[in-house]
């Protein structure tokens, strides 16, 4: 929240607010719903996308991974960039940069192409996702603030249910490509809307921006999951697999030492240090991680092992997407009346239930029920990590904070798959001929899950929200 002079206030109260804002969060709404579309979109294509360009099961994963870790990776670096050089410009900028790589994805012949318009999309992202969202916090003011931010979370919700669905009807129709074709002409429209509607604020001049921590965080994040995917085809002890283990713990503990001594920091570590926003980041990152893998191995199964069309899968996934809705929904309510700690427990133990499912029982059936089960448990821990996360945060961190909770939202998702992905190698490398890849997958799912809701038991704060505090689904 940027400090308002007495007079600006009163001016705010006295004239009428700027007539063009509910077009303006249409506008911005709708291209964070994009953003979000394309984390899920791409996993029903996945089979196709793999077999028409060849990719092995290490550069089918980075498929997602790529798009995620640069949208985790760079999205504080990305609200600071908002900051500093005025949101709407930022926001412009990573609008462009995502339009423009989802045509190269769209046309891409093999899979440096594909993954290079993956990375761009990923840094167009956390460029836009923060600036819009600053905008729209800005341009609202009072209760109708929280209409509009409520507004963005259910969207921010419905983008990855949609996706799955949008994902199946592409692949089955004109082909994976229009799944970032798509963006194209969507990008365009919101483009030109952008310079009517949305209102421009002039950047803070004079203060930096952190670009080596920016760099430092991402590569770190980078280099583990390089070294996960790796330990799926090489093996646990192969160089390919320790050594970029490794830097990524040095990149790590450089980052942290980093931001301690840094002026204008990217990210002050010590906020990490203070329980609700730690907790409200490890329920994030687990419940994200698991979310996505579950479209990521369900997709592999129900095409591979199952012989389900694109078309069929895209719709056997939507009861998993309502899952999330669904679980995210009445969350909120329920944290209200009975505080963080049991909802949150509660939310995970459903989730690790869930994924039990698909790792007892083999069929089409199973999974479904399963990763749906999991699903709800799901959407009631990101709602649970976010009020947990921003209830109790000053006003002038609660944009830092914020951002960082996202960040574990897309760097889990991103972690999550490169893990799952190498459990579930042999799986993937037979095109689903041998399950126990799959199997293992879910049945470490449900572990983590269920060693989770038992640690939430001591690390979520007990307590509940403020009256009035509202959360978005994302």
């Amino acid at each position: 929240m940027h400090p308002q002079t007495p007079t600006h206030h009163h001016h705010d109260t006295a004239e009428p607010q700027d007539p063009r804002r509910w077009r303006a969060l249409t506008v911005l709404a709708t291209a964070q719903f994009m953003l979000i579309l394309d984390i899920t979109v791409v996993t029903v294509a996945l089979p196709d996308i793999g077999r028409d360009l060849e990719l092995g099961r290490a550069a089918t994963t980075w498929v997602i991974t790529a798009y995620t870790l640069l949208f985790g990776g760079l999205m504080v670096f990305g609200g600071r960039s908002a900051d500093l050089f005025g949101a709407r410009r930022v926001a412009m900028t990573g609008l462009v940069a995502f339009t423009g790589s989802s045509l190269l994805a769209g046309l891409a012949v093999n899979a440096p192409m594909l993954l290079s318009g993956r990375v761009g999309q990923g840094v167009g992202a956390a460029l836009l996702s923060p600036a819009a969202m600053a905008i729209v916090t800005i341009t609202f003011h009072g209760a109708e603030r929280n209409k509009a931010l409520g507004v963005w979370g259910a969207l921010g919700g419905t983008g990855a249910a949609v996706g799955v669905l949008v994902g199946g009807l592409l692949t089955a129709g004109p082909g994976w490509s229009w799944i970032f074709f798509v963006n194209v002409p969507v990008g365009l429209v919101l483009l030109a809307a952008m310079t009517r509607v949305v209102p421009d604020r002039p950047g803070q001049r004079g203060r930096s921006i952190d670009v080596l921590g920016a760099v430092l965080v991402t590569a770190a994040v980078g280099a583990a999951i390089y070294g996960l995917i790796n330990a799926g085809d090489d093996g646990w002890a192969d160089s390919l697999t320790v050594v970029p283990l490794l830097a990524a713990v040095v990149l790590g503990a450089t980052f942290v030492i980093y931001e301690r001594n840094a002026v204008a920091p990217l990210l002050d570590p010590r906020l990490l240090v203070r329980r609700p926003i730690a907790a409200g980041a490890v329920l994030m990152l687990v419940a994200t991680g698991l979310l996505i893998t579950g479209f990521f191995l369900g997709s592999f199964y129900l095409q591979q092992a199952q012989g389900n069309s694109a078309l069929v899968t895209g719709l056997l996934f939507v009861p998993i997407a309502l899952g999330t809705i669904i679980g995210a929904h009445n969350a909120g309510s329920l944290i209200g009346k009975y505080g963080y700690r049991p909802v949150g427990v509660v939310a995970l133990t459903i989730t690790a239930a869930g994924a039990a499912v698909p790792a007892l029982w083999d069929g089409t059936a199973a999974v479904i029920i399963g990763l749906t089960v999991a699903a709800a448990g799901q959407g009631a821990t990101f709602v649970t990590a976010t009020t947990t996360a921003l209830a109790n945060v000053a006003h002038d961190q609660a944009g830092v904070t914020s951002g960082l909770v996202n960040t574990f939202h897309e760097v889990g998702a991103a972690l999550g798959v490169a893990v799952l992905s190498t459990v579930a190698a042999v799986s993937l490398r037979t095109s689903g001929a041998d399950l126990s890849g799959f199997t293992n997958a879910f049945t470490l799912s449900a572990i983590i899950a269920a060693v989770v809701a038992a640690a939430a038991l001591a690390f979520i704060p007990a307590g509940k929200p403020p009256v009035g505090i509202r959360v978005g689904a994302h």
